[in-house]
């Protein structure tokens, strides 16, 4: 009886120990529980709402091949957007996640999408998520901020002890998990507001290179915003550096979107002007690897595997697979579509010039 009952507890003690190291992983990892919220490496999909799939007729505005709660899923942990006021008008669907242009690409409403975040940030209670808002259009505080209560993602928002001030030691992220205050909101720009503490001016607490690449030997470690900072003082400034790291196409009229044709090697680990490699040459110009890397059609490469290395993971927990590879669509009709897609872009460059937008 003792045998038997022995044999039946061994059995499920697989089990329990899964259970145990899931309920101990922070953002996919225990190995990043105790480690300050600066001192970890974060995968961000840039323009994480803009799609480049069947939804949008695989518009060549999209950056990004899945959708966010896919991103999530497959271990992105900082989510890009830019924030643009819908012409004509007023109140929550006024702002609206647009590529550049509302008449271009146009994701829906701010509030519709931190609803989809807040959906996954319910069902994944140990990880730190990280929005980044590029405010176009000069949005105040309070016309972002009714966005974040009302969704109910505010719940989760943390607050930072001073809003121009940068703290002396950031909250681990098991700290930020057991208090419940698991996401991090910058805005690029925002003037800091009482009512709305946790909406946090991107440049107070952070530095980016340059975004505009155009060629894979263009990447640089060298400071871009905030424009008064050399790699010198960035890095003694104690703010977060977010790395940008993908490539722009010049279209018709000059308008940029975001390059797929080389994405394989941008994202790799290795090659010219690879994630990997810049990641590598960038830590040795600050001491440590950047917090941040911004990447589009994040899955090809895969780009986790550079963020893993710089994080010193070798086995992340509770991903989902994604396939290392571009979405394309069907050969007969993806003509029509790519062709419909760069007429958005005429049209849109046609409406902008016509209304002196």
């Amino acid at each position: 009886m003792f045998l038997r009952n022995l044999i039946q507890a061994s059995a499920i003690l697989p089990f329990l120990y899964n259970t145990a190291s899931a309920q101990i992983a922070c953002n996919n990892s225990p190995s990043l529980c105790n480690k300050p919220y600066n001192n970890v490496t974060y995968l961000g999909a840039h323009d994480s709402p803009f799609l480049r799939d069947e939804s949008t007729g695989f518009s060549t505005s999209g950056n990004q091949y899945y959708d966010t709660t896919t991103q999530l899923d497959a271990g992105v942990r900082l989510l890009s957007a830019q924030v643009h006021k819908l012409n004509n008008t007023e109140g929550n669907e006024a702002w609206h996640l647009c590529h550049s242009s509302c008449n271009l690409l146009d994701a829906g409403t701010l509030g519709d999408w931190l609803s989809e975040i807040k959906t996954w940030m319910d069902t994944n209670q140990n990880d730190v998520v990280t929005i980044l808002l590029v405010n176009g259009d000069d949005a105040m505080p309070a016309e972002l901020g009714q966005h974040f209560q009302q969704s109910g993602i505010a719940e989760y928002a943390y607050t930072p002890p001073s809003t121009d001030i940068l703290p002396q030691q950031w909250p681990t992220l098991q700290s930020l998990i057991s208090n419940g205050t698991r996401l991090m909101t910058f805005v690029a720009s925002l003037q800091p507001s009482p009512d709305f503490p946790y909406l946090m001016d991107e440049f107070s607490f952070m530095f980016e290179n340059d975004f505009e690449n155009d060629a894979p030997t263009d990447y640089s470690c060298t400071p871009d915003r905030p424009g008064d900072l050399t790699s010198e003082t960035a890095a003694s400034s104690g703010r977060m550096f977010l790395m940008n790291h993908f490539l722009y196409s010049t279209q018709l009229f000059g308008i940029q979107s975001p390059n797929d044709t080389y994405v394989n090697v941008t994202n790799a680990q290795t090659g010219l002007g690879a994630l990997g490699t810049q990641i590598q040459e960038c830590t040795g110009v600050y001491s440590k690897p950047p917090n941040f890397v911004l990447v589009d059609f994040f899955n090809v490469g895969p780009a986790m595997s550079s963020v893993d290395a710089a994080n010193g993971v070798d086995t992340p927990s509770g991903r989902r697979s994604i396939p290392n590879a571009a979405k394309l669509e069907e050969f007969t009709g993806g003509v029509v579509k790519r062709q419909g897609s760069i007429l958005a872009v005429v049209i849109a460059v046609v409406v902008s010039v016509c209304f002196g937008l």
